[in-house]
């Protein structure tokens, strides 16, 4: 069994960013931008968003949080969000999810300017994700591939079982490993058995936020096992959607959680900036 170290694999990609806007900075004057819209109090976005405004000043960028109140109107999102678009400082927009209930999720996405959704889930980058083509890709599929490429983990005609079929991520998850050749299922809260689907899985990715939901009887011997979840447990520790200390001697490649897919997720959201920031040059 080896274990997939998010972390070490996060900090390569941070370096390889780092490197690049240096160059950037030197040969364009271009620093990339990253905007941040956080609406409200809740607790693990605001530590979320922390992470990345700290991610963006170690890899260079410039980086901005717009911090509203839970009682901000729809209006005022979207105006703050085209003021963003025009603004030639800003490379990526970012929308902290979740949304307050008054507010239309799907259509705040769509404000933004596809170029710069550095997050991937405008429907344009989702649409040419679907097609094969270039585009955006939600950070946190990104990062598992990120994954899959470093430990040399070949694809194609590979069984993958997608637990969790959310727009975030096992939507594009399962769009990402079509692209890659995969044979792929993707089960959800009605999937009737999912046992029979994971258990015959070469690949298992799962992303549900129900703490140790999948179990040892249903890993196969040698399976590779991507835990995507993350969740804090009674006991205040945190843990992913599959019981660990079960399933881990019968992988043959398997993500901790914390650890794992976490860090991949802000050093995608960098390379995703830096994409963009050397597309505007």
């Amino acid at each position: 069994m080896q274990l997939i170290d998010g972390k070490a694999l996060a900090q390569k990609v941070e370096k390889y960013v780092e490197t690049e806007v240096e160059k950037l900075k030197q040969e364009k004057n271009i620093v990339p931008g990253l905007a941040v819209i956080l609406v409200g109090d809740d607790p693990a976005s605001h530590a979320y968003v922390k992470m990345k405004a700290k991610a963006c000043e170690k890899v260079g960028f410039y980086s901005i949080t717009h911090h509203m109140p839970e009682t901000i109107s729809q209006d005022e999102i979207i105006g703050t969000i085209e003021m963003m678009n025009t603004n030639p400082r800003i490379d990526g927009i970012l929308v902290q999810l979740p949304l307050p209930k008054q507010i239309d999720t799907a259509k705040i996405l769509e404000v933004i300017d596809p170029k710069k959704d550095v997050d991937g889930f405008h429907a344009c980058n989702v649409g040419r994700l679907v097609t094969g083509l270039d585009s955006f890709v939600a950070c946190t599929p990104l990062g598992v591939m990120k994954m899959f490429e470093e430990y040399k983990i070949d694809l194609k005609g590979k069984d993958v079982c997608v637990v969790g079929a959310s727009n975030i991520v096992g939507k594009p998850m399962a769009s990402l490993l079509l692209n890659a050749n995969a044979t792929v299922t993707i089960t959800h809260i009605f999937t009737k058995d999912l046992k029979a689907h994971t258990s015959k899985a070469d690949i298992i990715v799962v992303g549900t936020g129900v703490p140790g939901l999948i179990k040892e009887d249903m890993v196969k011997e040698g399976a590779i096992v991507i835990d995507i979840g993350i969740n804090r447990i009674a006991d205040g520790s945190l843990v992913g959607d599959v019981d660990f200390e079960h399933v881990a001697p019968k992988c043959s490649f398997i993500t901790p959680v914390p650890g794992g897919v976490g860090p991949m997720t802000i050093a995608m959201l960098l390379s995703n900036t830096l994409k963009s920031a050397q597309q505007r040059s």
